[in-house]
């Protein structure tokens, strides 16, 4: 607590020597994206360097088969995949990054027409590249109800609007071939896709998991973190050895939802017990004294950020050689398991 105190004290002694224009201004932190600021973070670990694809510059994308008939492509920064049947082509997601090139990619490895195309979900950075199957006479472009109402409303020339919707699940048959799709609300909301093609084992689920890494921002931005903490369970009823997570560099297996379902369930059970534990009573005792009890927001402020710093300091070396990318997103991991915690918690 005296350690609170005197960063309190001295945030607002900076605040007042600010606020007078005679006085020349304090030394200040480099900005967060400068180099100094940079150095604090890890490099990438070897493990997941070692599985980065080995991209053809020409063509900016690798493509590789992973069974059953499914091709997963990748250019070590968005993945999508597509799945050749004696029939035709149904293909998985076109990101903006290459979804220009997927027609040309599928070219070289069959001859058969792409008939279908699949929205997991809105976001472009995942569908965005869709533009490029406008010309394909008769293609089916299948989605959530709730997803293509979305994309009418925004009229997006690089979103193609679905023309099949379905409201929680469908199965797709085509050459043979099924695919299972199942309405879920994790992460966006207009809802997400679980992609599942049971004759390849190849479950596709995009922004919950990226194999090697912590997720992203926020718990890759979810909309529903109770939803989100419910989906490693619902991914591992399936019976799948593929897994696809939209993201990075990695084609992924049951180890890496079961990695990323322990990590999740840590910085949540961590965060509730440090936020849980504190005597907030002396809390708000000892800091009004700083800075009075007019300003509540800041009181709020210095109460999160004393949770954040505290479960930050505890999370982290248990996970920084595990994932990739835990020093950089663990912040914003816990403030999301925090904003559960403290005003949704149902314990």
């Amino acid at each position: 607590m005296k350690k609170l105190m005197c960063i309190l004290a001295l945030a607002m002694l900076c605040i007042h020597v600010m606020a007078q224009p005679s006085q020349p201004a304090p030394t200040q932190l480099p900005p967060e994206d400068s180099p100094e600021a940079l150095q604090r973070y890890v490099p990438v670990l070897p493990s997941v360097k070692a599985q980065f694809w080995k991209i053809d510059p020409k063509v900016g994308y690798a493509v590789k088969s992973v069974g059953g008939g499914v091709y997963v492509i990748s250019d070590n920064g968005w993945q999508s995949a597509f799945l050749v049947t004696d029939e035709g082509v149904i293909v998985f997601d076109a990101p903006a990054s290459f979804g220009k090139s997927i027609p040309s990619a599928i070219a070289k490895v069959t001859d058969k027409p792409i008939k279908i195309l699949v929205y997991s979900h809105t976001h472009k950075d995942h569908i965005g590249g869709s533009a490029a199957f406008k010309d394909i006479k008769g293609l089916q472009i299948v989605a959530l109800d709730t997803v293509a109402n979305f994309l009418k409303e925004m009229n997006d020339a690089s979103r193609l609007v679905p023309n099949v919707t379905f409201k929680t699940e469908k199965t797709i048959s085509l050459g043979g071939k099924t695919v299972e799709l199942t309405r879920h609300d994790y992460h966006s909301n207009e809802g997400d896709l679980f992609i599942y093609v049971p004759e390849a084992k190849f479950l596709m689920a995009i922004d919950c998991v990226t194999p090697g890494y912590a997720p992203f921002s926020g718990f890759d931005i979810t909309t529903n973190f109770y939803e989100y903490m419910k989906v490693f369970n619902q991914l591992l009823a399936y019976d799948f050895d593929t897994f696809v997570g939209g993201h990075l560099t990695s084609i992924g297996t049951k180890q890496d939802v079961l990695m990323t379902k322990e990590f999740t369930m840590d910085v949540y059970s961590t965060v509730k017990r440090v936020h849980n534990g504190m005597d907030q009573a002396a809390f708000w005792s000892e800091t009004t004294k700083v800075i009075g009890p007019d300003n509540e927001f800041l009181l709020f402020k210095v109460l999160l950020d004393k949770v954040v710093d505290e479960s930050v300091r505890e999370i982290q070396p248990r996970w920084i050689n595990r994932l990739a990318g835990v020093d950089v997103w663990l912040p914003s991991h816990v403030r999301t398991a925090l904003i559960c915690v403290r005003w949704d918690d149902k314990d």
